[in-house]
């Protein structure tokens, strides 16, 4: 018997060229008789592209049609029940429509529609939907023919399935199978041939094989490679700190000391508790760093190291305590603060940075069965809000005390965490979000000055580098005094924004077109690979002859000057040069 469940995802044509910026809505199918497994999927994908930064949000259709009626059996299924077919299709176009809002006004990148999407009706009215707001689609379709995982699957009905709370298991059972044949009276899966069209992927037997078609953006490519790496295997997943440190004791950041006297008794511990947990055959990954290291060395079972466990990079404050940052940094100390997920050490890492460098680990954590993690504080937050679905303004904060291992067991609608503690007193390294960050800052300071290191940036466009180390700032390229006068023979400069471009001189035209940028602006930016190489001179000189297309338009023969300017979403025909976008033209024309 086959089961199924069908997703699609689709993207805001508005974002399309921007992959950390991309609306878009995962529409899923699902035979009930997979529910749970289908629940599992879709609630692990979308707790990933959440914690990779894209605003993710699951729609079960479900979960409507449970608010407009009761359900009282597998008739209201029936292709027959006129009645019931009517309200299914109503509670999928609310669904829809949430789906919109939620994309279109809320700020959503990407929605999860969770349906009984099994006929190509279904699909088209999807398909219909997605071409009339502009999102492109990508289809899951989830094959099983195991007659084990089936049963399986059936028999968790009675505990996962919120149609069936309170009856008693052999009524579940036998109603739901009544059920799975309604929807195999009308199920018309993906077909490689009438389907060649569409982007799709078919998970067969839970990921004993793949069919992939059509694969068409970088986002499309992460899902089908998440989807590739995940398991419904029963497994746990041992998270720990390494041992207290020489560093810990002193309460400084980063190094790489090694153990105290506490933190090798916690090594023995871990031991122990290994032994006692039965867990001879268990993986264990640690950090390449020396108190990570001591800590697996005591376990005697083999260890792979990951520089990726490495703890977060502090940059210039490795080493230094919190008073010491905040008497020789107090900008920074205050930054930090302000916002902990975004913030970057000068020449070190951010949390958001942490994030990236995880997830590798995180791909191999879900392919693995039983495994232990040694690793260290920021490290074990990123791991662990990426499994309890913590947004970026609570990863920063996650308790993760030394001594201590949390053991985490996927189940369908998330994550069971169990905090183990190893009767070894360590000291507390927690430092909470303080009172006044809490109420948040009158106005937001996401990048800081003078310093070679910027903020990493909750907006999707790098935000402007400043390499001038004197006490006050360079002045802007784009003040008004950096513009050059006109020419002789031109006329004066007139602005235009990218929403008002004149049209194009006509071919008679001869003129050549020179780019001015002052001499402070000159050694900021140079051509970023892929854009137009524009030449880069000082105001006055021999203008150099280039055409510069932007949003199919070529405009050539007219001089102009460009003002810089960040821009905080991703505009369509933008140029760039070194992250920054040209959003002003202050255009000369030759009289």
């Amino acid at each position: 018997m086959t089961l199924f469940s069908l997703w699609s995802n689709f993207y805001g044509r508005k974002c399309q060229f921007q992959v950390s910026c991309c609306a878009g809505v995962v529409s899923i199918s699902l035979s009930v008789k997979f529910s749970s497994f289908l629940t599992y999927i879709s609630r692990k994908l979308t707790r990933y592209l959440n914690w990779i930064g894209l605003p993710t949000k699951v729609f079960n259709v479900g979960e409507y049609r449970r608010e407009a009626v009761i359900y009282s059996s597998y008739d209201f299924f029936k292709a027959d029940n006129k009645d019931a077919v009517r309200i299914r299709h109503q509670c999928a176009l609310a669904a829809l429509h949430d789906v919109k809002t939620y994309l279109t006004e809320e700020g959503g990148h990407i929605a999860v529609f969770d349906a009984t999407n099994t006929t190509r009706d279904r699909r088209d009215l999807i398909l219909n939907f997605g071409n009339e707001n502009g999102f492109k689609i990508f289809f899951i379709e989830s094959v099983c023919d195991d007659p084990n995982v089936i049963a399986t699957n059936i028999m968790e009905v009675k505990i996962s399935c919120p149609d069936y709370q309170g009856c008693n298991t052999s009524d579940a059972v036998e109603d739901f199978q009544k059920r799975i044949e309604c929807y195999r009276a009308l199920y018309q899966p993906l077909d490689p041939e009438h389907d060649r069209n569409l982007s799709f992927i078919k998970v067969i037997d839970v990921g004993c094989r793949f069919v992939v078609n059509r694969v068409q953006d970088h986002i499309q490519s992460r899902i089908v490679y998440y989807l590739m790496n995940i398991h419904v295997q029963p497994r746990s997943i041992y998270l720990c700190r390494h041992g207290e440190s020489e560093d810990n004791l002193q309460g400084r950041l980063g190094g790489d000391s090694g153990l105290s006297a506490q933190g090798r008794k916690f090594a023995v511990a871990l031991t122990h508790f290994v032994e006692e947990q039965n867990l001879s055959e268990v993986k264990v990954w640690s950090s390449q760093l020396r108190r990570s290291i001591q800590t697996a060395e005591a376990l005697g079972l083999p260890y792979e190291q990951w520089k990726a466990l490495n703890e977060i990079d502090a940059g210039v404050c490795e080493e230094m305590t919190y008073e010491e940052i905040k008497e020789k940094y107090p900008e920074e100390f205050a930054l930090r603060d302000q916002d902990k997920f975004h913030y970057r050490y000068p020449r070190g890492e951010s949390y958001q940075d942490l994030v990236q460098r995880v997830e590798p680990v995180i791909m191999e954590l879900e392919r693995q069965e039983n495994v232990l993690v040694i690793c260290h504080q920021a490290v074990m937050r990123c791991l662990l809000a990426y499994f309890l679905d913590k947004s970026a303004e609570e990863l920063p904060y996650l308790k993760c005390p030394l001594h201590t291992v949390l053991k985490l067991t996927p189940v369908a609608y998330g994550c069971k965490v169990e905090s183990i503690f190893l009767n070894v007193d360590g000291v507390n390294t927690q430092r909470d979000k303080p009172e006044e960050a809490k109420k948040g800052p009158a106005v937001p300071l996401l990048q800081r000055r003078n310093s070679i290191t910027p903020l990493t940036s909750p907006e999707p466009c790098k935000k402007l580098r400043i390499t001038n180390m004197s006490p006050t700032p360079p002045p802007s390229p784009c003040s008004a005094s950096a513009l050059p006068p006109a020419l002789p023979g031109q006329v004066s400069p007139q602005t235009y924004t990218l929403a008002g471009f004149p049209p194009p001189p006509s071919p008679q035209q001869s003129s050549d077109i020179c780019l001015f940028l002052s001499e402070s602006a000159e050694k900021w930016f140079r051509p970023s690979r892929g854009c137009p190489s524009l030449p880069l001179r000082p105001a006055g000189m021999v203008p150099h002859s280039f055409m510069w297309e932007v949003t199919n338009r070529t405009f050539s023969h007219v001089w102009f000057l460009m003002s810089l300017k960040c821009c905080p979403r991703f505009c369509k025909g933008r140029l760039l040069y070194m992250g920054v976008s040209i959003h002003t033209l202050h255009i000369y024309r030759n009289n």
